[in-house]
């Protein structure tokens, strides 16, 4: 069992897959990077939830587009 992402974290990720795609890859600390450019989170561990996110959903190759 994982741990729950929060609706916010969720939202964001998608948004940041359906407009910037291509900047993403299946490597977290790379995500990091891009995702801290993208994104005003405040906190590194927000950062990194969104990027460990975004990064599952790209190992993972879901559509985003009909979220």
């Amino acid at each position: 069992m994982g741990r729950i992402k929060s609706a916010p974290v969720k939202r964001m990720s998608v948004q940041l897959i359906r407009y910037h795609k291509e900047k993403f890859s299946e490597n977290f600390n790379e995500n990091k990077i891009v995702t801290d450019l993208l994104v005003d989170t405040g906190s590194k561990k927000v950062r990194n939830t969104i990027a460990g996110y975004v990064t599952r959903m790209v190992k993972e190759g879901q559509d985003v587009s009909r979220r």
